[in-house]
């Protein structure tokens, strides 16, 4: 199953979360065992050479993704989410996204010096919420090795926020 067969189980929900916004719905995909299966198959072989050591995800869709991927990489998860989420000590940063101004924490010990991190999210939209992921991890000292998405909104231009980071996206619009 290649990159236009996957989505094909992408479904566009029109008007949501608010008037003139087409959202990309997942959940076709994830429902679908042979789909989601080789989703997860393709982040695992693109970066089963890259030494991962954290996949980091930020909710919510992203904690559908990370811990599988995660899994099949041998490497820990992590999660990133909004403030007051967490129950430890936390770092937090905050960006725009394509709706508002919003925040991310996570634990303050999540990552060390030198943990090669693999951020993971649903959807490259504006690039707001991985640019703020990005901030967290190399704050604390960790190596972003690659910044995944199963969709990426290319119109919007999520990828310069990111930087010289790598992007990897597996269904394109």
């Amino acid at each position: 199953m290649g990159n236009n067969q996957l989505k094909s189980f992408i479904r566009d929900v029109p008007d949501f979360p608010k008037k003139g916004i087409v959202f990309k719905d997942i959940t076709p995909l994830l429902k679908d065992p042979r789909a989601f299966r080789e989703a997860v198959d393709a982040f695992t072989e693109h970066y089963r050479r890259q030494a991962v050591s954290l996949v980091v995800a930020a909710e919510a869709r992203g904690f559908i993704l990370g811990p599988t991927v995660a899994y099949n990489l041998g490497a820990g998860f992590v999660p990133v989410r909004k403030p007051g989420k967490l129950p430890y000590l936390r770092k937090k940063a905050t960006y725009q996204t394509e709706y508002s101004t919003d925040s991310l924490e996570i634990h303050e010990d999540a990552v060390r010096p030198g943990d090669r991190v693999l951020l993971l999210d649903d959807v490259l939209a504006t690039g707001g919420t991985m640019a703020a992921c990005c901030k967290l991890i190399e704050s604390m000292g960790g190596q972003v090795v690659g910044c995944a998405f199963l969709v990426e909104l290319t119109f919007l231009g999520g990828r310069k926020p990111l930087g010289g980071h790598d992007v990897f996206s597996l269904v394109q619009y």
